[in-house]
């Protein structure tokens, strides 16, 4: 159920229009054609709509409020992808990066004012993100991530933020092991296995399971479902290892994850995932054993990385 808002606004009241566009901004209705403007009845701000319903015709135009149904599901998707906050998290993600990169020029006292403002930037869209999704997540990770950056570099003896499940791992603790995970390897477990080879154990060896409670038992086991390394919260495998072992100040590496999250659990769209998706399933059909599809891996994921590198301000 949708509550409906139809108006037609006096057309020399500029001032009127103006306070209008805003409070609908800001209520987070969606449009649903020129002048009629829509809000979820069970967690809207239907209240807003009847304030706004009253000021219009206090200044001579006109304004009706309805209550809204689709008759089938597929109406109801339709309307529901009319409040998709995607775009915008995906520009606040992008924030939390930018801010996040200039904390070491800011300082203790200009870095806590902008991580304040973009964490009351999130809290304002998470109000009208009446459909929430992987990309909220996405957000909600990210500037756990700022703050935990922030304590690092002007806070160290206060209190982090959680890492939601995670802990910090010794990469010396880590060397000449046997890694395991499930065979035929997609996308988070060959991007797994990549950066554990190139960043935590170049002596890595990897073992493909037919079913993960055939785990050696020395062993590391990652990607699966009571592995060592694998999905915590919204993060999948690559991103928790590189938040274990204290990778994720990396820019290449982090723009690699975008793509390694999109691709296997979905969220924000990521121009280059579609190019490393596309790669991989090549790989995928030149390799004869998923020791030769990790191989074409390796060599796709270090050029990327070296393109992302050499791209870095």
């Amino acid at each position: 159920m949708y509550d409906t808002l139809v108006l037609s606004l006096p057309t020399r009241d500029s001032t009127l229009r103006m306070r209008v566009w805003r409070a609908l901004k800001d209520s987070g209705c969606a449009v649903l054609r020129d002048g009629v403007y829509l809000l979820p009845t069970i967690n809207g701000d239907g209240a807003a709509l009847e304030r706004l319903e009253k000021e219009i015709r206090s200044h001579g135009g006109f304004a009706l409020r309805l209550q809204a149904a689709p008759k089938a599901p597929s109406e109801q998707d339709g309307l529901q992808q009319l409040f998709d906050r995607t775009p915008q998290y995906a520009e606040l993600i992008e924030q939390v990066g930018t801010t996040k990169a200039s904390l070491p020029r800011l300082g203790p006292r200009r870095g806590r004012t902008a991580v304040q403002r973009v964490a009351q930037a999130a809290q304002k869209l998470a109000r009208i993100d009446f459909f929430p999704g992987q990309a909220k997540e996405q957000a909600a990770a990210a500037i756990a991530d700022l703050k935990a950056r922030y304590a690092e570099l002007h806070a160290p003896n206060e209190p982090r933020a959680s890492m939601r499940g995670l802990r910090r791992a010794n990469p010396a603790d880590y060397q000449k092991r046997v890694w395991a995970t499930r065979k035929s390897p997609w996308v988070d477990r060959l991007a797994s296995a990549w950066l554990i080879k190139r960043f935590v154990d170049r002596d890595a060896r990897f073992l493909w399971l037919e079913r993960p409670s055939a785990l050696p038992k020395k062993a590391v086991g990652f990607d699966f479902d009571g592995a060592e390394f694998t999905h915590v919260k919204n993060r999948v495998t690559f991103e928790v290892l590189l938040a274990t072992f204290a990778l994720e100040n990396d820019a290449a590496l982090h723009a690699i994850a975008k793509s390694v999250h999109f691709l296997d659990i979905g969220g924000i769209p990521v121009a280059d995932a579609r190019v490393l998706e596309a790669m991989l399933k090549g790989a995928r059909e030149k390799a004869k054993s998923d020791d030769a599809l990790l191989a074409e891996a390796m060599r796709t994921l270090d050029l990327l990385y070296s393109g992302y590198k050499s791209a870095a301000p």
